[in-house]
């Protein structure tokens, strides 16, 4: 099997799994947790069940259909990247299978619940009042490597 097939195609079994994943937590919160309300697991982590109608960090709240829109664009844009691209590494399919995951999980919870479930509410942060959900802990988990790895690999010219 072409490489390039290879590395497609554990992509998109990456995507499937962190969608799939961030979607079952996040219909187990919905069914066990009422809005609005918060369960202590300890000092630290509360399981606040939060609905966000904006976009990231709450912004432009009843506008969320645009950033599901942007999104689209976004993991449309990500995949044509990795199929059309030349001289794509390995490690971007996975970061990236973790970035387009978490995003089409999100895009989910617009589609399914009209909002986005959020519900990882970390204390004593300081300055830090925000509530965030496994698909947005996902996107973390793609970008940050993938940002590292872009300063420490040597690049090629072309």
């Amino acid at each position: 099997m072409p490489a390039k097939i290879s590395n497609m195609l554990w992509f998109a079994l990456l995507a499937l799994v962190v969608v799939s994943a961030s979607q079952l937590v996040g219909y187990w919160i919905n069914s066990t947790i009422p809005a609005n309300s918060t369960v202590e697991l300890n000092s630290l982590i509360h399981f606040t069940h939060v609905r966000n109608h904006g976009g990231v960090f709450g912004m432009l709240q009843g506008m969320g259909w645009v950033f599901g829109l942007i999104s689209v664009g976004l993991l449309v844009a990500v995949t044509c990247y990795l199929w059309f691209g030349s001289a794509i590494q390995r490690y971007e399919y996975v970061c990236f299978g973790f970035i387009v995951g978490g995003g089409a999980s999100n895009i989910l919870d617009r589609f399914i619940y009209g909002s986005v479930i959020d519900f990882i509410d970390i204390q004593h942060i300081p300055y830090w009042n925000y509530v965030f959900n496994t698909a947005d802990v996902m996107v973390h988990v793609g970008i940050w490597p993938l940002l590292l790895f872009s300063f420490m690999v040597p690049h090629t010219k072309a």
